[in-house]
């Protein structure tokens, strides 16, 4: 809940300050293979009818992404999008989005967790957790698919960044410690460092 501030005779709410769900400290290190918490990432939630302004604008269909480099929006659900970002990217879609019509907009960046995974051997290391097929007929660069991963139901988006493989992992903000201890055990055998 924002926190109210005096400031002159009205009082105004000031922003709440993120905070990260990994709060375990870990011997940070660089390497081929890397997760990394990206969970103060802006992240919202646009739901919108296929006969709105705002679905046309979105224009990601369900199961894919386009990222204009300030923000990714991905086609999580039937007429359901993330948009995941800076706050300038996500500002931008925000101020220029049509709201007519059924439109709703939820900002649920202090609810959820979201880790990167990077390296070649991202999949593996995904594959060792995970239920589903992560090769590249079957999850292509753009994919954006709900899976099981170490028993958490979470949302993926496989975006290959300057040629390297790489997975966005969100989940429930609870379960990101679990979480990004049970990656870095998935990929131990990998050398997977957090960064």
């Amino acid at each position: 809940m924002p926190i109210s501030t005096r400031k002159g005779s009205a009082f105004v709410a000031d922003s709440p300050v993120f905070e990260s769900p990994v709060v375990a400290r870990y011997e940070r290190g660089s390497g081929p293979l890397t997760l990394r918490d990206v969970s103060g990432t802006n992240k919202l939630i646009v739901r919108a009818d296929d006969d709105t302004h705002a679905a046309a604008q979105m224009d990601v269909p369900f199961g894919a992404s386009r990222s204009d480099g300030e923000s990714t929006i991905c086609g999580i659900r039937p007429h359901e999008w993330i948009v995941l970002g800076t706050a300038a990217g996500a500002e931008a879609i925000l101020e220029s989005l049509d709201r007519d019509g059924h439109v709703s907009v939820i900002d649920y960046t202090h609810s959820r967790a979201l880790f990167e995974l990077s390296g070649a051997d991202s999949a593996r290391v995904l594959e060792k957790v995970c239920g589903l097929d992560l090769c590249d007929d079957m999850t292509p660069h753009g994919a954006v698919f709900s899976a099981s991963v170490a028993k958490v139901t979470c949302d993926l988006v496989r975006r290959d960044v300057n040629g390297e493989l790489s997975y966005l992992i969100a989940c429930d903000r609870s379960l990101g410690q679990y979480l990004f201890d049970a990656l870095l055990d998935a990929g131990s055998e990998f050398d997977l460092v957090p960064t």
